[in-house]
């Protein structure tokens, strides 16, 4: 998903397509980390946590150098209007995942059952995947 809404924004270079996907991989596999490290511990060992939210921020600050640089150039070559969309939405669903992660291993509220979480993490990906499609879907049928 990351990589489709950095191309809609105008990153086209190869190299940080590949870093972007590198990084969001890198935030999924330490999110796994946290699950595997702290599973059964009282004392919980935020670090995975630390370094899967900086990894997965790097790739939204470059969607918003690109997309902010290309409707800053003046030129004719700026996104779509319903890229204007797509990021700021798609940019809170990717955040509310390490809100609900957070949420669950502290046991706020609901997230006291641990399976809560689980099935906020399978809506939220659901959603998140359902609106990013249909935003497209509706973006590429508006006339120009």
């Amino acid at each position: 998903m990351i990589v489709l809404i950095g191309m809609l924004a105008g990153v086209w270079d190869l190299g940080a397509i590949i870093l972007m996907f590198g990084l969001n991989a890198m935030m999924n596999l330490l999110g796994l980390l946290m699950e595997s490290l702290n599973q059964g511990r009282k004392k919980l060992d935020w670090t995975p946590f630390t370094f899967g939210s900086i990894a997965g921020i790097i790739p939204w600050l470059v969607i918003f150098i690109y997309f902010f640089g290309s409707i800053a150039s003046g030129g004719e070559a700026k996104p779509p209007a319903f890229v204007y969309a797509i990021i700021p939405t798609l940019f809170v669903f990717f955040n509310t995942f390490a809100i609900n992660m957070y949420l669950q291993y502290k046991k706020i509220g609901p997230w006291k059952n641990y399976l809560y979480g689980e099935r906020a993490f399978i809506i939220l990906s659901l959603v998140a995947k359902t609106v990013l499609a249909w935003m497209i879907f509706a973006g590429t049928l508006a006339p120009v």
